[in-house]
């Protein structure tokens, strides 16, 4: 493979005639650019350049190799040549430069929402954009945590509550805490380590860590990350060609998952127009009207990297994922009881009752509001045993895990928050934040007088409220601004 240096790359700067750098690698994108899913802008910034920093977050490491032709790939650049580029800091750049360097010191952080908020000011918008966006009015976005606040603690006294012990045993492997890191993308969007920052955290603290399958690094980085008896769970995003799916699990498998937890709440994946509308920003609209290709360019990150999942994917299905692998299935994104009955008359070990974050069906239910009855549910069928439910979206405190845990949940799966302090502190975030939740819920823990996990019971909680849904939102501008008198512009004032 020929060497070719920097400044021969930099003559390829054209719609007609253009060269990228990717890991090292020089490709010939001339023939690939009306065709980006991402767009063509994005390339054209990068053209003549290394466009690593931007290729990297988003796309699995083997995609070139399997969708672009060999013969796109003209070489390696020299790479002491390009170290001696000098570089130029844009304003973005510097933008987030000087915002990481006025970063409070991570011993400032005394919540999730904490990190939340050195986040957005540290990222770039387009990674802050899909972190932290929902579906359509994100209505369900926020009620995932606003049902939280239904919920009222009754808590007793006059307990020996000395010792308390906040561990506990999911899937038959024992925890710290009755919480996981759940699986979420692109972790590269946050940090340069992505995913594997939330490994080595997970490690520290004796956490469970749910690894997804659009991971920003591969499966097996991730893996590799982990201790010797550190526990992992597989999310599985179901492939339209079921010989990709069943490969993964069986690798997986392999590889010591100790779970399988299979998405089945999206078939189609909903409008999060934050993202949207990130993604679109960066296409020039001249530039849109211009080009013939049919490609759909202006749906966000979750899109472009999401197309393969199945749509076709059924109940039928868990039979023949039994007969793959040995591993506890459990189905993700449960969001009625009925569901969660069902997934026990198939055979899973478990549900986890979510609603992906608020990113899917806007107005789809909280998982702590259908907590109680999913669990009065299983119940009267005698489904309860041996079956166990999780819940993911909007916990944020350690009360919160509480009230899941009192209301039947065998743990709770948390998401963005992690995201959040790996992307403003690492590992050392991550780490850090896993201690605010271990020292709230032990807090909790003990002003409710119970020492153990299993003494949380149901009567220690208020819910008679859980049902209503008058909590305050954001004022809807998006609806409101279309019935405001406004001052005609331009040809509208002929009307």
């Amino acid at each position: 493979m020929s060497i070719i240096s920097p400044e021969e790359v930099a003559k390829h700067n054209t719609k007609n005639d253009i060269w990228v750098i990717i890991h090292g690698k020089v490709y010939d994108l001339t023939k690939f650019l009306p065709e980006h899913p991402g767009g063509q802008k994005i390339i054209m910034k990068y053209a003549g350049k290394d466009a690593t920093s931007a290729f990297e977050p988003i796309h699995p490491p083997d995609i070139i190799q399997r969708f672009l032709a060999p013969e796109v790939c003209l070489g390696s650049i020299d790479a002491e040549a390009l170290s001696k580029v000098p570089k130029i800091e844009t304003e973005e750049e510097k933008k987030i430069r000087l915002a990481r360097e006025k970063m409070p010191r991570i011993d400032e952080m005394y919540n999730s929402f904490d990190f939340e908020t050195v986040a957005k000011s540290v990222l770039k918008p387009d990674a802050w954009a899909y972190y932290s966006s929902g579906a359509d009015d994100e209505i369900s976005m926020r009620e995932n945590h606003n049902a939280f606040h239904r919920i009222w603690l009754r808590p007793r006294v006059m307990v020996n509550v000395k010792n308390v012990d906040t561990s506990t045993t999911m899937l038959g492997s024992r925890t710290s805490l009755p919480l996981y890191i759940t699986a979420t993308a692109l972790g590269k969007l946050g940090h340069a380590e992505g995913e594997v920052v939330l490994t080595k955290a997970a490690k520290n603290r004796d956490i469970i860590q749910m690894i997804p399958t659009l991971a920003s690094c591969s499966f097996d980085e991730i893996v590799d990350a982990a201790g010797p008896d550190q526990t992992q769970w597989l999310q599985l995003y179901v492939n339209g060609n079921r010989e990709v799916s069943e490969k993964f699990v069986r690798h997986a498998e392999s590889r010591g998952m100790k779970g399988l937890f299979i998405t089945a709440d999206a078939p189609q994946l909903g409008r999060r127009e934050k993202d949207m509308r990130q993604k679109y920003s960066q296409e020039d609209p001249d530039e849109i009207a211009r080009t013939s290709t049919t490609v759909n360019r202006d749906e966000g990150a979750a899109r472009a990297i999401s197309s393969f999942i199945d749509p076709s994917l059924c109940w039928d299905d868990v039979a023949w994922f039994k007969s793959i692998t040995k591993m506890p299935i459990l189905i993700k994104g449960i969001q009625t009881p009925e569901d969660a009955v069902l997934a026990a008359k198939y055979g899973c070990q478990g549900v986890v009752l979510s609603n992906h974050g608020g990113r899917q069906l806007d107005f789809a239910p909280s998982s702590i509001e259908i907590l109680a009855e999913t669990m009065e549910a299983l119940k009267r069928e005698g489904l309860d045993k041996n079956f166990e439910v999780y819940i993911d979206g909007g916990v944020r405190r350690g009360s919160d895990v509480f009230k899941a845990i009192a209301l039947g949940a065998k743990g709770v799966g948390i998401g963005r928050p992690f995201l959040y302090a790996m992307s403003a502190y690492g590992v050392e975030g991550v780490e850090k934040l896993l201690e605010l939740f271990q020292n709230e819920f032990e807090m909790v823990m003990r002003l409710m007088g119970v020492t153990r996990i299993e003494d949380i019971k149901p009567e220690m909680v208020d819910i008679r409220n859980i049902k209503d849904h008058f909590v305050a939102n954001p004022v809807d501008h998006l609806a409101n601004a279309s019935y405001e008198r406004m001052q005609p512009r331009g040809n509208l004032s002929k009307l």
